[in-house]
């Protein structure tokens, strides 16, 4: 691939895949992104991330990333590999094929990374791209690291005023010194506990906890993914999702009806990786969810504040927990929320009025519009 001569459309790199266990799913959102994507606006070029951090330039057909083949998809290394210019050039992009030698492809104009979890969604991918002075799509650092790690977004909710339910904390130093200690740290949490990796996504290594002998082991296989583990006491509730997109210029955040997530009765304890994305039918979303107008108005009010609490730019996904009592507890902030087929986003915004390809372009320009550096 060679740089394109019609530089009249912006050049996109769509980068996904990537080093965490979302690896699958951020292939799985590429899919949704190359396919609504109008090729006639903008060049698209595709770059994967390999499990090792390899990066590679790929084909862009969606179906190679879909989940229609019924396996998980997932970025193998090309004959080259990809990297961003070192030399202050950062926007162009070097080649570099197995006897070493290197050629351009060319610039790109911005990036929208299309990744989940950490090592692309924490603020380390947005790091890079702030050096090389690259605009990219979504948070910055502060925020994507913030909103990556589920310990740190409730400090942060719970100086800005917002209820966050019971929880603990177990660090890997925690951990290493004394397991009994740590386990103990969460006996005054009423069960059932949910045990998180605190910086992961897409429900991965999140384990139900109905009794206290069930604690170590749900904390062990957190730990699989993440050597810091959040334990969550459950929420009498129900799950609530409303999608903000940046506000244009320097305007108030914009928000989406509000949405309702419930889970086909069967073998799901919870919203589980399965419900969301393999099973297909097994979550269903409401949207406009069936609230009250008040109740609606409120929370499409928090989703704002929630976005500005944690400093988000271009988008994010507000998850909360709306009690019998009427009252709203703040669960997760998502900043780059998934892009799949079936995912509560894309499908929030539809809702609301505003389609897939029409929130690809208004994310774009938002990102192109923005300056780079500190802001």
């Amino acid at each position: 691939m060679s740089e394109p001569t019609d530089r009249s459309k912006p050049r996109i790199a769509l980068l996904f895949g990537g080093r965490s266990s979302e690896h699958s799913v951020s292939c799985v959102t590429a899919a949704g992104v190359l396919h609504a994507i109008n090729r006639d606006k903008y060049d698209v070029v595709p770059i994967g991330i390999a499990r090792d951090g390899r990066w590679s330039l790929l084909e862009g057909d969606p179906e190679a990333w879909s989940l229609a083949s019924g396996s998980a998809p997932e970025v193998v290394v090309g004959p080259e590999t990809i990297r961003l210019a070192a030399d202050g050039a950062g926007r162009e992009l070097i080649a570099q094929r197995a006897d070493r030698s290197v050629h351009s492809l060319g610039e790109v104009d911005l990036v929208f990374p299309l990744l989940h979890g950490p090592f692309g969604e924490d603020g380390t991918l947005q790091g890079l791209l702030e050096l090389a002075d690259v605009p990219y799509v979504g948070s910055g650092v502060a925020a994507s690291a913030i909103g990556m790690d589920k310990h740190f977004m409730k400090v942060v909710f719970a100086a800005a005023g917002f209820r966050v339910g019971p929880y603990v904390v177990v660090t890997d130093k925690q951990w290493a010194r004394d397991e009994d200690a740590a386990l103990a740290s969460a006996g005054h949490l009423e069960y059932p506990l949910f045990v998180k990796p605190s910086r992961a996504g897409s429900s991965v290594g999140i384990t139900r906890v109905d009794v206290p002998d069930q604690l170590r082991d749900a904390v062990v296989a957190a730990r699989v993914h993440d050597p810091k583990v959040v334990i969550e006491q459950g929420i009498a509730g129900r799950e609530i999702e409303c999608a903000v997109l940046e506000g244009r210029g320097c305007g108030t955040p914009r928000t989406s009806l509000p949405g309702e997530v419930a889970v086909a009765e069967g073998d799901h304890a919870f919203y589980d990786f399965e419900a969301k994305y393999v099973e297909g039918g097994a979550a269903r979303l409401s949207c406009p969810a069936d609230l009250p107008g008040d109740a609606i108005a409120e929370v499409r009010r928090l989703a704002a504040e929630a976005f500005d609490a944690v400093g988000a730019e271009g988008l994010s996904r507000v998850d909360f927990f709306y009690t019998p009592a009427g009252e709203w507890i703040v669960n997760e902030i998502n900043t780059m929320p998934g892009f799949t087929p079936i995912s509560m986003y894309p499908q929030m915004w539809s809702a609301t009025g505003l389609d897939y390809p029409d929130l690809i372009d208004e994310l774009i320009w938002l990102a192109l519009d923005r300056r780079i550096g500190l802001r």
